[in-house]
């Protein structure tokens, strides 16, 4: 599914959003010298995997927040946990690197994704998340998250991710 298939699927299920255009980010740290301040959390995603590519996690937390990889591995009782491929992401998510957000749900069909949220994220108000590209961002409301991951059959586990 695409940004436009995406936009459709949640209108038919009346997720809110509010849509902001801007110029193409990749990383959190472009997102913050280039997107004019949005209302709700920004938010960095990771789409990671296990050592031998048998689980996949797509990781939220606020972006002024930084994971340590061994750390959560750690909590979560697994061995390893590193970057999944462009490859990967785009075979199960069905996106390029710099468009990773809780949306891309929508393309794993198959369940293969485990949903890891930080705690203050599952908190907030709104998130900001790419609608499946890198050159818009949506506002999205708690119960529009909460409803999104119900419709797509995705389970949030929650975890903590200490601030920088």
């Amino acid at each position: 599914m695409g940004s436009e298939s995406l936009y459709h699927f949640l209108d038919h299920h009346l997720i809110l959003y509010e849509k902001h255009e801007h110029v193409a980010v990749y990383t959190s740290e472009q997102a913050r010298r280039l997107i004019p301040t949005l209302p709700g959390i920004s938010t960095k995603n990771l789409f990671l995997r296990t050592k031998k590519d048998t689980r996949y996690y797509l990781l939220a937390f606020p972006d002024k927040k930084s994971v340590n990889l061994k750390s959560l591995a750690s909590e979560l009782d697994l061995p390893r946990l590193s970057l999944a491929s462009p490859e990967k992401l785009m075979d199960i998510l069905g996106i390029e690197p710099g468009a990773v957000s809780i949306l891309a749900l929508v393309n794993d069909t198959g369940n293969e994704v485990e949903v890891l949220l930080d705690h203050e994220l599952w908190q907030a108000d709104q998130l900001q998340c790419h609608p499946l590209i890198n050159t818009e961002t949506l506002v999205i409301p708690h119960q529009s998250i909460v409803k999104f991951l119900e419709v797509t059959g995705h389970k949030v586990n929650l975890v903590d991710i200490p601030s920088s």
